[in-house]
């Protein structure tokens, strides 16, 4: 049997649970359409979001609804 666990905050060490998606893409390797997403707790939110922002690669930051 397999544990399914509750998304998380992509901050390393951070286990808290995700509040936000912060989607992005390098545009060196990827097309401009395609995105990759880090969740963020409300802590970490804003330090990932400068983090890709300063490499221009942040794309958008949304509210995180997980699927069913």
């Amino acid at each position: 049997m397999v544990e399914e666990l509750a998304p998380q905050c992509s901050a390393k060490g951070c286990r808290a649970g995700a509040e936000w998606e912060l989607r992005w893409n390098n545009p060196k390797l990827h097309t401009p359409e395609y995105r990759k997403t880090w969740l963020a707790c409300a802590e970490h939110r804003q330090t990932l979001g400068d983090f890709l922002d300063a490499r221009r690669f942040l794309r958008e930051v949304t509210e995180f609804r997980p699927t069913a």
